[in-house]
C-alpha cells in the first residue's frame, strides 16, 4: 500500500517550464514514474517488463492510451493530468526500443525469483468446496486477458467457480499434470505460475525469463519445461518450480545463439519437443532418467561408448533441418512433427530418424501449433488455419500431401474438433471483416455446413467439453463473454461474461490428448 500510495504521489506532481520533451528524456521520466513498478532496467516488478520483446502484442497507440488513461482495476494510474502529451510520447518511443546491452536473467536470478506461499503438503490432498462438488476433468481454465485473470468454470453446471488475477499477459496454453490437480501458466514476461485447482490457490511462482513463450509440463507431472525468447534458452524446473538446468540456445558448435519458439510434451515418448527460431534445428530432451546417452562429438565406438557422448536426461538430442521451423503439431502417435517457418517452408521431421523426411505444400504463414486430425475415410489427416489466407488446408498423413484445400471467410487462428463431433469449428478473427464469424465445416464432406456470428466484434477459440456435447467460444471483447453453444444444433445454450477471454482449455481433452485440441 505504501508502495502505491508512493507511485499516486508521483503521479500529482507537475512539470514546470515544460519544453518539448526528447528521447532523450525519456529515461528521467521513467525513473520518476515508472521505475518503482516495472523496476529497474525495464524488466518488471509489480508491474510487467517494459521491453520490446514483452510488447510487442501491445500497440504504440495502446500503449500511449495506457499511460495517459491508466488501466482499470490495476495499480497502473493515470498520467494524463501529469505528463504532456509529447512527454508520454517520448516515454513510449523509449519502452519501446531495445535495451542494449540485452538484458541478461540467469540461474542466479530465476533461483532468487521464486516465491512458494504454499509449500508442498501445507494445502489439503482432496478436492474442497465448489470443485469437490464437479467432474474434475470436465473443468475449463479459461484465460481473461481484459483484465488479466483466470477463471474456472464447472463444465457440467457451466458455471464460475473461482476467479483470480494472474500474472500480466498470458502466453500460450495452460499445462496441466496428469492427475488433473494443478495447471501451470507461463505470461509474456517470464512469469511461470503453478495453481493448486484442488484448492484454487497459487502455489508457487518463478521468473524463467523477460521473454517467455509457452512452458509445457511433463506427462508424469515431474518436470516443466519453458521456452524463451529472451534469454535465449531453454529452463527445466522440477514440479514445484524448482530451477533443474538451463539448456542454452545454441547450435553443436556453441557458435550460433537462438530464440526457443516454442516447447510441448511428447508424451509417449517421455520428452520435450522444442523448436528454435534462428537456427534450423528441432531439439528432443528426454525427462527419462533411464534416457539413452547422446553422442555429441567424434565417436570412436558406439557400442562401448568410446568417444563424445552426453548424457540422454535433459540434454537435448538435435535434428538438423534444412530450414528454420518455429511452429508445429505432432502427429497422433507423436512419431513425427509437421512444421513450419514463418516464411511458409514446411517439413515433416522424423524424431526417431532425427531428419527432414517430407516436404510440406503450406503457404499463407499456417498455423500448425492449432493443428487437428481426424479420421477421413479411414486414413489419418491433419488441418491447419492459415495467419495470412483464408483457408485451411488438410493433409494426408501417410503421403504428406495437402489432399483438399476448404475455403473460409478469413485468415483464421483457432481450429477445433472433437473425437465425438462430425464437426470442426475455424475462426476467422486475423480478417478485419469475418472476424465476427465461426465456421462450422463437415470433417467428412470437407466444407463448411454452418456459421455463427457475433456482429461487429472478434468472436474466436472454441473448446469442447470432454465429452462434445457443446463448446464453449469466446466473444473477445473487454466486455466479452464465454458463449456455450450446443455441438450439434449450433445454437446458443448460455452466455457468461468475461474481460477479453483469449483461451479456454478442457481439463480431460488436454490430459488425454484429444484428436480435436491442440497438444
Amino acid at each position: 500500500m505504501k508502495r502505491l500510495l508512493s507511485i499516486l504521489a508521483l503521479a500529482t506532481l507537475a512539470f514546470s517550464g515544460h519544453a518539448t520533451a526528447t528521447a532523450a528524456d525519456a529515461p528521467a521520466l521513467y525513473n520518476q514514474h515508472c521505475l518503482a513498478c516495472h523496476g529497474a532496467g525495464r524488466l518488471g516488478g509489480m508491474g510487467p517488463a517494459l521491453l520490446p520483446e514483452s510488447l510487442e502484442r501491445l500497440k504504440r497507440k495502446d500503449a500511449v492510451a495506457t499511460i495517459r488513461d491508466g488501466r482499470t482495476a490495476t495499480q497502473m494510474p493515470p498520467f494524463g493530468q501529469t505528463l504532456q502529451p509529447d512527454e508520454i510520447e517520448a516515454l513510449t518511443g523509449w519502452i519501446y526500443s531495445p535495451v542494449s546491452p540485452a538484458p541478461a536473467w540467469g540461474e542466479a536470478d530465476i533461483r532468487a525469483s521464486r516465491v512458494e506461499p504454499f509449500p508442498r503438503g501445507s494445502l489439503p490432498d482432496a478436492r474442497q468446496g465448489e470443485v469437490a462438488k464437479a467432474d474434475p476433468m470436465n473443468l475449463f481454465i479459461v484465460v481473461e486477458a481484459g483484465d488479466h485473470h483466470v477463471s474456472v468454470l464447472d463444465g457440467d453446471r457451466m458455471a464460475r467457480i473461482h476467479r483470480f488475477p494472474s500474472r500480466y499477459a498470458l502466453h500460450g496454453g495452460p499445462k496441466f499434470t496428469p492427475d488433473g490437480r494443478y495447471v501451470f501458466f507461463a505470461s509474456r514476461d517470464g512469469w511461470v505460475s503453478k495453481f493448486d485447482i484442488w484448492n484454487l490457490k497459487v502455489v508457487a511462482e518463478v521468473r524463467a525469463g523477460l521473454n517467455t513463450r509457452n512452458a509445457a509440463v511433463s506427462s508424469d507431472g515431474r518436470y516443466v519445461a519453458v521456452a524463451n525468447y529472451l534469454p535465449g534458452n531453454l529452463v527445466i524446473f522440477d514440479a514445484d518450480l524448482k530451477l533443474l538446468k538451463v539448456i542454452d540456445g545454441r547450435n553443436l558448435k556453441g557458435d550460433v545463439g537462438s530464440r526457443i519458439s516454442a516447447v510441448y510434451d511428447a508424451a509417449p515418448r517421455r520428452s520435450f519437443v522444442a523448436a528454435l527460431k534462428d537456427i534450423p534445428e528441432l531439439w528432443e530432451v528426454s525427462y527419462d532418467p533411464g534416457a539413452e546417452d547422446i553422442a555429441a562429438g567424434f565417436i570412436h565406438d558406439y557400442q562401448y561408448k568410446e568417444g563424445a557422448f552426453i548424457p540422454g536426461f535433459l540434454n537435448p538430442r538435435r535434428s538438423p533441418l534444412e530450414h528454420v521451423l518455429d511452429d508445429f503439431f505432432f502427429t497422433q502417435d507423436y512419431t513425427e512433427v509437421l512444421g513450419t517457418s514463418r516464411e511458409g517452408r514446411g517439413q515433416v521431421v522424423n524424431l526417431d530418424a532425427r531428419r527432414k523426411v517430407a516436404d510440406l505444400s503450406l503457404d499463407g504463414m499456417p498455423h500448425l501449433g492449432s493443428g487437428i486430425s481426424w479420421l477421413l475415410d479411414g486414413r489419418r489427416v491433419a488441418a491447419s488455419t492459415h495467419l495470412k489466407d483464408p483457408k485451411l488446408s488438410v493433409i494426408d498423413l501417410k503421403s504428406w500431401q495437402t489432399v483438399a484445400t476448404i475455403p473460409t471467410l478469413g485468415p483464421g487462428f483457432f481450429l477445433r474438433s472433437h473425437e465425438n463431433s462430425p464437426y470442426a469449428w475455424v475462426d476467422s478473427m486475423m480478417s478485419p471483416t469475418a472476424k465476427d464469424t465461426l465456421q462450422i465445416i463437415d470433417k467428412q464432406k470437407l466444407q463448411v455446413v454452418a456459421q455463427v456470428r457475433e456482429p461487429g466484434k472478434t468472436f474466436a477459440h472454441v473448446e469442447f467439453d470432454r465429452y462434445g456435447r457443446y463448446v464453449i467460444a469466446s466473444l473477445m471483447e473487454k466486455d466479452g463473454a464465454l458463449i456455450f453453444l450446443d455441438a450439434t444444433t449450433f445454437k446458443e445454450i448460455k452466455r457468461l461474461p468475461a474481460s477479453k477471454p483469449i483461451g479456454k482449455y478442457n481439463l480431460f481433452n488436454k490430459i488425454q490428448r484429444s484428436e480435436g485440441t491442440s497438444h
